[in-house]
């Protein structure tokens, strides 16, 4: 019933219009559903489909903490995406695409650091001693880096996912999330290559009710991420305050402040007393009967193999360089912890990486042991610290 709905409000917003026939893309043809007037014609329920997968993906990212960076440079999109976005305190880029945004994500980062030098500038009061002119340039220079960077401000760490309209036109961005093997969600029209994105979403990316419909859905799936995410810290810390209750009251039943015991532990002390006297005026033919039995062979029984306990996966995406799809097959390798990951080698994350999937190939584990190790010893201040100066997650 619910995709029933979901269809009719991608009808009436015209998600089904695709571009002309003599502009598609052949590795689209799983997707069309037939063609009128020279127009292809998108599959409504494909649509549907493969919009609830991306969501369901997305709200699991987005539960781990890690973020989405959204993109649209297009004019219809740019509004709307900014307004969808914002309200869930997501990174998006919609104006100019700035050319190693993720791979040289280093360098980004110092202009974001530069606008914040700006802003401590204007509030210690060295701003004012500058010349006229040089305060112009630098009020010129914030207001560009405001402009290009200032939604990703917050975004210290390379994105769990990325999400683009229009595929066509943000081929760059597709290229540098490829690379760095981080997962792409896109809206993609007929006119586009959909074995490039990893998550695709059949759909009009040109048209402004399209891309509300699909962006709303998909904010919405974010949000309700959070939300989970929330909700887990507040059980995990009320946990925590109920483990301190129990330990306070254990402490009362043992002993008061002063050390001394109460009744009960003096009652368990003279049930020990009486059974050891007991024990004192047992018959010594039993203590003979025991030597003899000692003393004849005993027969080994055999030896069965107790069940290893195993440890429950730490969430290693948050080792940088580590995308969803390394973790899992990591984990699926029996590298789930952060401990494990510490003590693995680089070659053999790298042999485990290549036979997993080939397009995991490329990445460099160098550095993941030695994050490892920091979030196994729950140094995460450290790790920060290391990530940000490290360059995209790499030394």
């Amino acid at each position: 019933m619910a995709i029933r709905t979901e269809i009719k409000d991608l009808l009436e917003a015209g998600v089904h219009f695709g571009h002309l026939t003599r502009k598609w893309n052949p590795n689209m043809a799983p997707y069309i559903y037939m063609e009128r007037n020279g127009i292809h014609v998108i599959n409504l329920y494909k649509t549907a489909a493969k919009l609830e997968e991306a969501n369901e993906a997305l709200k699991k990212i987005a539960a781990s903490g890690r973020k989405i960076l959204f993109v649209a440079t297009k004019k219809q999109a740019k509004d709307i995406v900014a307004d969808k976005v914002s309200k869930v305190n997501m990174p998006y880029i919609t104006e100019r695409w700035p050319g190693g945004m993720l791979t040289n994500f280093v360098t980004i980062r110092k202009a974001v650091k530069k606008m914040a030098s700006i802003d401590r500038m204007k509030k210690d009061g060295t701003f004012d001693t500058l010349s006229k002119k040089e305060r112009l340039q630098v009020d010129r220079l914030r207001a560009k880096l405001e402009k290009n960077l200032g939604s990703i401000a917050d975004m210290t760490r390379l994105p769990g996912a990325i999400f683009i309209v229009d595929t066509m036109r943000e081929h760059i961005a597709v290229k540098e999330a490829q690379k760095l093997n981080i997962p792409i969600f896109a809206m993609v029209d007929t006119n586009s290559d959909p074995r490039d994105i990893d998550f695709v979403i059949p759909s009009n990316d040109d048209a402004g009710k399209s891309i509300e419909v699909i962006m709303a859905s998909v904010t919405d799936a974010v949000g309700e991420g959070l939300a989970e995410r929330r909700n887990e810290k507040q059980q995990e810390s009320t946990e925590e305050e109920e483990i301190v209750d129990t330990s306070k009251t254990t402490a009362m039943v043992i002993g008061d402040e002063d050390g001394e015991p109460v009744a009960e532990e003096s009652e368990s002390l003279s049930l020990a007393e009486s059974e050891e006297e007991v024990q004192k005026e047992e018959p010594k033919k039993e203590e003979k009967s025991k030597a003899k039995k000692e003393a004849a062979p005993k027969k080994e029984a055999p030896k069965t193999e107790k069940p290893k306990k195993t440890e429950k996966a730490d969430d290693l995406t948050k080792i940088e360089g580590i995308g969803p799809k390394a973790a899992e097959a990591l984990v699926k390798a029996g590298v789930g912890t952060y401990r494990e990951l510490s003590k693995a080698k680089p070659d053999a994350i790298k042999e485990i990486l290549t036979e997993a999937s080939s397009r995991m190939a490329h990445l460099d584990p160098t550095s993941w042991p030695k994050q490892a190790k920091m979030a196994a010893d729950d140094k995460w201040d450290e790790l920060k610290d290391w990530q940000d100066k490290a360059k995209g997650g790499v030394e």
